[in-house]
């Protein structure tokens, strides 16, 4: 058929003048008109893997961004981005004996900068929490009424402490996994144990649970509650402006690093000092970073199934069709423009497998992000379904890079075109 269509538009003047098209016009012909013999089905199933490689490409690259990124959230959506707080040693700890005085003038200059979305006080203190069937210890996170959750933090009950109490308001929120391993319910009243150093007698508060929070990251759930900031100040015996630090959430999260040290050389000083999520959660955070190696080897095991898939079905055809290449050859055609219509013939089906592979990746999405229909162990994973989020710069990422990388390897396999001898192709029909 192509010897056909070649040697009927051969004499075509305008055809000769535009030999750099020919290459691309024979692999387009090619692929067109190829129906119902092997050569179809080598080209649908190369359709079909490149299509499934790219689509699990996408998907991981989706998820494993939306997991870490889910992960994060969580962790600003209760602890902010930056901590300003005395200089410690131990990064992770937030909790100190010594106060720091509520400075309202820094906490202006912190919230002019663009990207600062609130800025409020906190007092961190370990306690005992005491119920009649049972105890546990826990840390408690003082906050002010001004404190703002992100939607990140699920509550059941009311969101809100009583701050309109004249001292304090006597409410504590647990968190849903303390609250189970208490058989504690909203509405329960719990005792709250607090030692001072070198006393041997407990101070002791009735505190009554108006809500429970969730947001499912154990490092948090499984740690702190959530009190008036009032409370804390009256059991550490500080005055009511004494904090342990200032809480910093940002907009964007991208500008954590950039607002930590902005903060630190503009506004503070010693021993202030500013802590990103990164520092205070570094195992966790280094934890998420080996998910990007994961990321990696599942890119790079689907590209070589693509590329593979490819050199081997191109490899089949040029053989298959190795009278077509010995005609071309004695017609005039050179080795160069040979190659170049195999490789034209190589990117047509991985171009049309790559937009079979988003179409299939980009329908998966969007169901996952409005069904949420592949679930998770929330206890294992840190979340009820499987999250996606993927962005343009990603696909296009991945769509460039597969395509160039499978036309880039199909120059090993069009090598082979030297090796046919046309007076030996040509002899046989």
């Amino acid at each position: 058929m192509l010897c056909a269509i070649f040697t009927q538009n051969i004499a075509n003047p305008a055809w000769i003048a535009s030999m750099n098209y020919l290459p691309f016009f024979i692999a387009n012909r090619y692929f067109r008109k190829r129906k119902g013999n092997f050569s179809a089905f080598i080209i649908r199933l190369s359709v079909v893997a490149t299509a499934i490689s790219v689509a699990v490409m996408l998907l991981a690259i989706a998820i494993i961004t939306g997991f870490k990124q889910e992960i994060r959230q969580k962790i600003f959506s209760f602890w902010g981005h930056v901590i300003v707080a005395d200089y410690a040693i131990n990064a992770s700890n937030l909790i100190t004996t010594s106060p720091i005085t509520y400075d309202l003038e820094l906490v202006k200059e912190i919230q002019q900068l663009p990207y600062v979305a609130q800025v409020t006080p906190f007092i961190v203190r370990p306690g005992i929490i005491r119920v009649p069937e049972a105890m546990e210890g826990i840390r408690l996170k003082g906050i002010p009424e001004q404190f703002q959750f992100t939607d990140k933090v699920e509550f059941i009950g009311s969101e809100k402490l009583n701050f309109q109490e004249a001292d304090y308001a006597k409410e504590i929120i647990l968190s849903t996994t303390t609250a189970a391993r208490l058989q504690v319910e909203v509405g329960d009243t719990v005792q709250l144990y607090f030692m001072d150093p070198g006393s041997m007698q407990p101070r002791i508060r009735k505190l009554r649970v108006p809500a429970l929070y969730h947001t499912g990251m154990d490092e948090i759930d499984r740690n702190y509650a959530l009190c008036d900031i009032r409370l804390l100040q009256r059991i550490n015996n500080w005055a009511p402006n004494h904090i342990n630090g200032y809480q910093v959430d940002l907009h964007d999260a991208a500008y954590m690093d950039t607002a930590a040290l902005v903060i630190f050389k503009e506004f503070t000083q010693p021993p202030l000092y500013t802590y990103t999520m990164r520092e205070l959660f570094g195992n966790l955070f280094d934890w998420l970073g080996l998910q990007d190696i994961n990321a990696k080897v599942v890119l790079l095991i689907m590209a070589s199934v693509a590329v593979i898939n490819l050199a081997v079905a191109l490899l089949i055809l040029i053989v298959e069709q190795a009278r077509l290449i010995g005609l071309l050859h004695a017609l005039g055609m050179n080795f160069r423009q040979m190659m170049m219509m195999f490789l034209y013939y190589a990117a047509i089906i991985a171009s049309i497998g790559i937009l079979a592979g988003n179409m299939l990746a980009v329908t998966i999405y969007f169901l996952q992000d409005k069904f949420g229909f592949i679930k998770l162990d929330e206890a294992t994973y840190y979340m009820k379904q499987v999250p996606m989020q993927l962005y343009p710069g990603q696909i296009i990422a991945i769509n460039l890079g597969t395509l160039i990388l499978c036309v880039l390897c199909m120059l090993l396999p069009v090598l082979y075109i030297r090796s046919i001898q046309p007076t030996k192709v040509l002899q046989f029909r």
